[in-house]
């Protein structure tokens, strides 16, 4: 019996042993894989982690891109942080030979980077972009505000009163030394790139420029809530201008205030400005924001139809009618 213990003592000892072994082992390769590792990487190195990227596309990246020498201690380390739905997306330089702690700090915090991805949604105006680069820290909003107001393109051999309308809607990975000049650049040769092929055919076949046809998309933008909406509601405003009936867009008066205002009052359709459609005939001076390519594909194909008006329902969708008549009976239906 005695000699019974004495072996279970001395497996279970020699267990214990090996389990202590194992730990002090793997403690020490964690250790040095996450704080001591620094063959990767092997030299200065550019990385793009994408928006939406999850933790293990981000290791996919890193890897393909050789800046992890420890894949799984990298995951790890950021498992017990439980920060790793907390990675930046953006580009990175990173210093050759970097540890997995210094890497992932860097991803976390958003250090390194050498640029931002940055969305510009649908409908903004200038400055409202110009707002958002600045709070992305890529310089500030007046000297945006000021290109983008103040510089043109060339638009059907026509340069443009200013870059309203032009900044294309989309995500962008934008440098953080960018300029205004860079960014408009940018944005720009994406409105190109999104105008449709045919674009000078279109626009000649509608009796209008394409700075005018950019316009009427930039009311679509603002107005439209619905996109099945967009063609039928420029179909309106090409009736409307063909009979020079004004447009009485109400996204134009908000235009004339540099602050939005959610609500517009019958003082404000007095106003004496050229961007006021309910007392001038015909389209505003400039594009009112900056259309996404669904109102601009509306805009250069409008749908037929006979509608003159149309009022918001509050469900995404509009009321439109004929006459007058049938719209005010709209209005009474829906704006209670």
């Amino acid at each position: 019996m005695k000699k019974l213990r004495r072996a279970l003592f001395d497996t279970s000892v020699a267990i214990l042993v090996t389990v202590a072994v194992i730990v002090t082992a793997s403690a020490l390769w964690f250790r040095n894989a996450v704080y001591g590792d620094r063959t990767l990487p092997a030299a200065a190195t550019q990385v793009i982690i994408p928006r939406g990227s999850s933790f293990n596309e981000v290791i996919g990246v890193l890897r393909d891109r050789g800046v992890l020498a420890q894949p799984i201690a990298f995951r790890i380390l950021a498992r017990m942080r439980g920060n790793g739905d907390d990675v930046k997306a953006g580009e990175y330089a990173f210093a050759p030979h970097q540890t997995s702690d210094e890497i992932l700090r860097a991803l976390v915090a958003g250090v390194q980077q050498t640029a931002v991805w940055v969305t510009i949604p649908e409908g903004f105006t200038a400055r409202e972009i110009a707002a958002t680069l600045a709070d992305r820290k890529l310089g500030p909003a007046r000297a945006y505000d000021t290109a983008f107001l103040h510089d043109s393109i060339d638009i059907d051999g026509r340069r443009t009163p200013s870059l309203e309308g032009y900044l294309f809607p989309s995500t962008y990975l934008m440098p953080l030394d960018l300029t205004p000049a860079a960014a408009a650049k940018l944005m720009t040769d994406e409105f190109r790139k999104e105008l449709p092929p045919d674009a000078d055919a279109r626009a000649r076949a509608l009796g209008r420029t394409i700075p005018e046809i950019v316009t009427l998309a930039s009311l679509v933008e603002r107005e439209a809530k619905a996109d099945d909406e967009r063609a039928l509601m420029a179909g309106v405003y090409y009736n409307r201008l063909r009979l020079g009936m004004p447009l009485e867009v109400d996204a134009t008066i908000e235009y004339i205030f540099r602050e939005h205002h959610s609500v517009i009052t019958r003082a404000d359709l007095a106003i004496d400005s050229p961007y006021n459609t309910y007392r001038y005939a015909g389209l505003p001076p400039t594009p009112i924001a900056n259309p996404g390519k669904p109102s601009l594909d509306a805009a250069f194909a409008p749908r037929a139809s006979d509608y003159l008006y149309y009022v918001y329902k509050g469900d995404g969708h509009h009321a439109f009618a004929h006459t007058l008549a049938e719209h005010n009976a709209n209005v009474a239906r829906y704006l209670k």
